[in-house]
């Protein structure tokens, strides 16, 4: 079936000198003064520090002037001493009165990285993502202030711990391979309505250039999908940063997700209801055309692009209510799935001398066996199946249904309206207008516009 500083003390003072001028002037000493002398020439530790309180406060001074000279250049937000920051605003550091960043480093108690674009004015800086949940941070900017002298700043605080969380699972499994249609599909155990804050948690990247979109299926269900089929032999890794996101009003993500998958050969079948004939096209190439049958007039097999979702050999399948005529109960041999409801591509020996002519289907592809089991041999989860030219439109999530929507209302389905952008490096959010040209055709780039609408 197809189917997570050190502290560094401060060295003593040196002990007093002991050249014959020492002696002769201590030797001249009185004796109360001679004896003081003597205490203080007995030790390494620096007694004079300790005995001299505005020399301490003078360097406690310089140290505060220091750090709020730096504080005047830089603002670092959350600020220093913040409890249950939000960590879904991240961490933005700003250049003030003249000054320019050069560096920021946060640290924190757990073992995420935290990284940030700065502006190339030097002026600005913000995290990327979100922050992690529950942890706390030490965010250390460096820079110039005006005059060009170098200034540190510092900011330590810690993250909320949300009383209510969400949490998202992918579909694909770690190293699988799935065909040139399959979306990458994300579900969540909680409502989301910040869906915007989502997407741009996410990053995919591919081996090959792609471009695609993330779409909105309700709250609990996103998925994205390339403009055209994924290119063949295209490794893909999905990563997301929802640790800290604000899902929802108080619901905040507090893992990540990873997942790397392939996608495989490129094998895209079109059933035609009407000619009575199935085209598979393998590599890029027709390299089948075969008599079927199809759905009969009170059991139209839908139009629409699919994909394939299971096969099994056998598959038992029950159809009509039992003790009436179109009751069926039979193991079927080859069978590939590519609606929830139960529509098929299977051998169907009984209608091989319909198959080319006939539709006398429940609404399955009928094949001979021979033509069953070689496409059975080749099918994954995610390859496109279009059936043409039926009297019964598809209906949307009656499978995976991401083909039925043309780019354009695909796109629209997203929180951003952004397109995504992936490649080796990872991806980026663009503007559609900013895309390069679409040069794909159906079948075999892409599905036809309108595909699941009733002839």
């Amino acid at each position: 079936m197809y189917g997570r500083p050190r502290t560094t003390r401060r060295p003593g003072t040196p002990r007093l000198g002991t050249s014959p001028q020492a002696r002769r002037i201590a030797a001249l000493a009185v004796t109360a003064a001679a004896a003081l002398l003597a205490t203080a020439c007995q030790s390494s530790t620096p007694v004079a520090t300790k005995l001299n309180p505005s020399a301490v406060a003078g360097k406690s001074a310089a140290a505060s002037a220091s750090a709020s000279a730096a504080a005047k250049y830089f603002k670092i937000t959350p600020g220093s001493g913040t409890r249950n920051a939000s960590p879904s605003d991240g961490v933005a550091v700003t250049a003030l009165s003249g000054g320019k960043i050069s560096g920021v480093t946060v640290k924190t108690t757990g073992d995420q990285t935290v990284t940030g674009t700065l502006s190339t004015s030097g002026t600005s800086w913000h995290s990327s993502y979100a922050l992690p949940t529950g942890q706390s941070y030490t965010v250390t900017a460096t820079g110039t202030d005006a005059a060009g002298h170098q200034q540190t700043a510092t900011s330590s605080f810690s993250t909320l711990t949300p009383a209510s969380a969400f949490h998202a699972e992918i579909f694909e499994g770690a190293g699988a391979t799935y065909g040139v249609g399959m979306p990458i599909m994300l579900t969540f155990d909680h409502p989301i309505t910040n869906k915007a804050a989502v997407e741009q948690a996410l990053t995919v990247t591919t081996s090959k250039p792609v471009v695609g979109a993330w779409y909105w299926d309700g709250s609990e269900q996103l998925d994205f999908r390339p403009r055209d089929y994924w290119p063949a032999d295209t490794t893909v890794s999905f990563s997301s940063h929802l640790d800290g996101v604000e899902g929802a009003p108080g619901v905040y993500g507090v893992h990540d997700l990873s997942q790397t998958f392939t996608i495989g050969q490129s094998v895209i079948a079109v059933a035609n209801t009407g000619t009575h004939k199935t085209q598979v096209y393998v590599g890029g190439k027709l390299t089948y055309t075969w008599p079927i049958s199809t759905g009969k007039t009170v059991t139209p097999t839908p139009d629409g692009t699919y994909l394939t979702v299971q096969k099994g050999n056998p598959v038992r399948m029950i159809g009509g209510t039992k003790g009436t005529a179109g009751y069926y109960n039979e193991l079927v041999n080859y069978a590939v799935r590519f609606t929830f409801s139960g529509d098929y591509y299977h051998s169907a020996p009984w209608s091989v001398v319909d198959q080319g002519t006939t539709n006398v289907s429940h609404g399955c592809v009928n094949l001979a066996p021979e033509d069953a089991k070689t496409y059975y041999d080749m099918a994954i989860p995610g390859d496109p199946i279009t059936i043409t030219s039926s009297s019964k439109a598809g209906n949307w999530d009656n499978g995976w249904t991401e083909w039925f929507l043309p780019w354009s209302q695909f796109l629209a389905g997203s929180a951003t309206h952004l397109a995504v952008e992936a490649g080796p490096g990872g991806s980026s959010l663009v503007s559609p207008a900013d895309l390069p040209a679409d040069t794909a055709s159906a079948p075999l780039g892409t599905s036809p516009d309108g595909n699941y609408l009733a002839t």
